[in-house]
């Protein structure tokens, strides 16, 4: 058995290798243990990588240095991949005011952070320790980590005092909402507008003298209102429209559009009659026997990055496109829309013309359970190279950076947002997404534990941790309770939405999940959560390098 002995006591690649993931293994096997239904998820591999490392295991420093940087590269870059389609949408209505809030949340946390610093309490990479623990923001840390080596000044600080508070980081939230809760509900006087720009079917009836004669196209240029018309009903039967059909007198039209146009279209067409067409049940193949309607799924890789109005698809196959679904939310098909790989479209027509459109735009979805691995490796690349260009600052010593962290991530939203553009396919599943960002968080917190773990029983019975507490407490409680009651109170954001926005500017899918479960049925928090994130990560990672270089 010496040789099992020396595989573990020796450094080497694969003994690194084999400590890494039995560290990942066993913290992700207790994440699903859970304590009145909460669960610290994958930081239970950020405390056995600690047990690890206070056990006197120890990794080739070279191994460890480059699992943690790649881990923490793969997390940040695939986590800006997934929130880069929704990340522009998110400065609309709603989203600006949502993102200010978060913003609150991030200058109050780092004021409150530097008071002891200020003050001599803490030395510098102690208190981005505790930041970053507070905050629960491991990617921040990295940048710090990163930029404090960069400074020829030692990194152990921040991840030992980061380990001691961000266990309270991931509760404190939690007990925060906990502490506003009640008081929110009954000063809480909600005036959210959701789905504000998601797809709204409605149909009218054609009785404005003004309109007769005028085909779609002439009333589409009238005003900005995006609409598409569907179906139009005259003498009786079904027309498959088109922009130069010419309305007449007593026609009736399924318009697709957005909910807050609806008032204006009614006027410009005259009547709009009450039936619900977004109901669920709805039987488009009903309406018609001649016409259908159906969903066909983008997976050709030629037809990512076009303008739906450059495939003339009515002109061609004597169909329409009225709505194209992404990431579960309906979007108008105007023809300057973008069509990304999965996108899913509802065509209206002829069964034999739908079935020529979906062998066009591809309809396989054995092509989309593959992700495009080349857009990953090329995305880490130029993160790492955006990461790398020096911004020199008048009055700081050394050049700012992006670093291992920022780059990636912002790399990742652009690409997430624009790639289409350039027909990258930016597109993985879900489940996809969600495996390269756990395996890449979770390589990163096991080194970050090994590292700090082999220091962490002699300082956490020093004084010097219940300091780092009581200072995260401060940091983790007042940004929340002060915000939670500037976003319900003087906003009139919901409650769900308040704590939603919170979980994401805390960087927090812990608390996210217990107000998920304390609001069943209810996904406001959810998307307030998406909508705030990438603006607070990419916000925390950039501050914790600017503090470290302005303190220099």
């Amino acid at each position: 058995m010496n040789w099992l002995t020396t595989l573990f006591e020796i450094p080497s690649a694969i003994q690194a290798v084999i400590i890494i993931c039995l560290i990942c293994a066993l913290g992700l096997a207790l994440s699903k243990w859970r304590i009145r239904g909460i669960s610290l998820g994958v930081t239970y591999v950020f405390f056995f990588g600690i047990l690890a490392g206070a056990a006197g295991l120890k990794v080739d420093s070279q191994m460890l240095n480059y699992a943690e940087s790649f881990g923490l590269i793969l997390f940040v870059y695939t986590l800006g991949l997934q929130v880069g389609p929704g990340f522009m949408s998110t400065f609309r209505k709603g989203g600006t005011t949502l993102n200010l809030l978060a913003l609150g949340v991030v200058v109050l946390g780092t004021v409150l952070a530097l008071v002891p610093g200020w003050t001599g309490l803490l030395p510098l990479p102690d208190m981005m320790g505790v930041l970053c623990g507070a905050t629960t923001n491991t990617p921040a840390l990295g940048a710090a980590q990163q930029t404090l080596k960069q400074c020829n000044m030692p990194a152990s600080g921040a991840a030992l005092s980061c380990a001691v508070t961000y266990a309270f980081g991931m509760v404190g939230v939690i007990v925060a909402l906990l502490l506003v809760k009640g008081w929110l509900s009954r000063h809480e006087k909600a005036s959210d507008d959701n789905n504000d720009d998601e797809a709204f079917i409605a149909s009218f009836l054609v009785c404005n003298p003004a309109v007769f004669g005028h085909t779609l196209g002439e009333i589409s240029g009238m005003d900005e209102s995006k609409f598409v018309v569907s179906r139009l009903w005259r003498d009786g039967k079904v027309i498959l429209p088109n922009a130069d059909t010419r309305l007449e007198n007593g026609d009736r039209i399924l318009v697709i559009t957005h909910q807050r146009q609806v008032a204006q279209l009614t006027i410009y067409f005259g009547q709009r009659d009450e039936t619900n067409w977004n109901r669920n049940d709805v039987d488009w193949n009903a309406l018609d026997s001649k016409l259908i309607s159906q969903r066909i799924l983008i997976t050709q890789a030629n037809i990512n990055g076009r303008h739906l109005g450059d495939l003339q698809l009515r002109n061609r196959y004597g169909v329409n496109v009225s709505r194209v679904q992404r990431s579960g939310i309906q979007l108008v098909a105007t023809p300057n829309l973008t069509l990304r790989m999965g996108d899913r479209v509802t065509v209206v027509g002829e069964a034999e013309s739908i079935k020529r459109v979906a062998t066009e735009l591809g309809n396989v979805v054995k092509r989309l359970d593959e992700p495009n691995m080349v857009t990953i490796f090329i995305g880490i690349v130029l993160g790492l190279l955006l990461g790398s260009i020096p911004v020199f600052v008048p009055g700081i010593k050394f050049p700012v950076t992006l670093g291992l962290a920022g780059g990636p991530i912002v790399m990742g939203i652009l690409i997430g947002a624009f790639g289409p553009r350039f027909h990258m396919v930016a597109y993985t599943t879900t489940s996809a997404n969600l495996m390269l960002r756990s395996l890449g968080l979770s390589m990163y917190l096991a080194c970050l534990g090994l590292d700090a773990g082999k220091d962490f029983l002699a300082t956490v019975m020093q004084p010097q941790a219940l300091w780092w507490i009581g200072i995260a407490m401060v940091i983790t409680l007042v940004p929340v309770i002060i915000m939670s009651i500037v976003g319900v109170v003087c906003y009139k954001r919901s409650y769900a939405t308040t704590a939603g926005m919170l979980c994401g500017a805390m960087a927090n899918p812990i608390a996210l999940e217990y107000v998920n479960d304390s609001l069943p049925g209810n996904d406001k928090a959810s998307v307030a959560y998406a909508t705030v994130y990438p603006l607070g990560m990419f916000l925390r990672v950039i501050i914790a390098q600017l503090i470290v270089m302005l303190w220099v």
